[in-house]
């Protein structure tokens, strides 16, 4: 049977995640669901995308992505399906799609024609979206129960200002472990790097003026930087939670200058 991953906003407080998962289990009871997260803050977008693109390609293709972030009954709603890179996402039209997508054209892209169960009204998450993702997990095509549609709402995440010296990027994402992760990407780093020297600039006047390969190259509480999992650099401190204790926080400026070899 098919597996559905879910990224949502609803937290484990509340009887909303637990309604989710049963809507699903009542209509696919073989399902193999999986939680990537609840805990993304309300409505924040970005953050939910951040999160996806850096997990979904863990899953085996033809993965069921369901996206519960803004989904909230409006007039005008508008509810997708996106295959892209052989795994699919369902949820609202609200830009995620378009920043998962970066660059890159989905392979097929429809809205859902579903009608909404009044009864759900207040909760399509629960309703159109899960049966669209149902629909696909048991193998069936988009085009059943969907419109194509041309592009996703555009919604483009922040990018880092760059010039022949400099790359100015933000804070995207603080994890559990307190690394700040942020929106410079390795690749972005070593065309600009140039084989130079560098240093690392952030809040407080700190700075860092080496690479490094994993966390416990430092001794531990020292600060360090290194591009981990996520392909895009991190601040961290070596066993320590380095958003607090450095005062780092979400898009918060950083600041990578390019030494001249005489520099260095």
């Amino acid at each position: 049977m098919g597996v559905i991953t879910l990224t949502t906003d609803l937290g484990h407080r509340d009887f909303y995640q637990a309604a989710l998962k049963g809507s699903i289990i009542s209509q696919l009871p073989d399902v193999r669901l999986v939680d990537i997260t609840h805990e993304i803050p309300s409505f924040d977008i970005q953050r939910a995308a951040v999160v996806l693109r850096n997990a979904f390609h863990y899953f085996p293709k033809g993965t069921v992505h369901l996206i519960g972030i803004d989904t909230v009954f409006q007039e005008g709603a508008h509810y997708t399906m996106m295959k892209f890179d052989d795994h699919f996402f369902v949820g609202a039209d609200n830009g995620i799609f378009s920043i998962i997508l970066g660059d890159k054209p989905a392979q097929e892209l429809f809205e859902i024609d579903i009608m909404q169960d009044l009864r759900y009204l207040h909760f399509p998450l629960a309703d159109i979206l899960t049966k669209a993702a149902c629909h696909i997990a048991k193998g069936g095509k988009l085009a059943e129960i969907g419109q194509p549609k041309d592009s996703p709402l555009k919604r483009v995440m922040i990018q880092p200002l760059v010039d022949n010296n400099t790359i100015k990027g933000h804070v995207s994402y603080i994890d559990s472990f307190g690394n700040v992760i942020s929106n410079i990407s390795k690749e972005l780093f070593n065309d600009v790097q140039r084989g130079r020297g560098f240093k690392l600039h952030f809040k407080r006047n700190e700075t860092i003026n080496r690479l490094s390969w994993h966390y416990n190259e430092v001794p531990e509480g020292e600060k360090l930087c290194l591009f981990g999992i996520s392909n895009f650099l991190e601040i961290a401190i070596n066993k320590g939670h380095a958003s607090r204790l450095l005062g780092l926080h979400q898009d918060e400026i950083i600041m990578i200058e390019f030494l001249d070899k005489q520099r260095r």
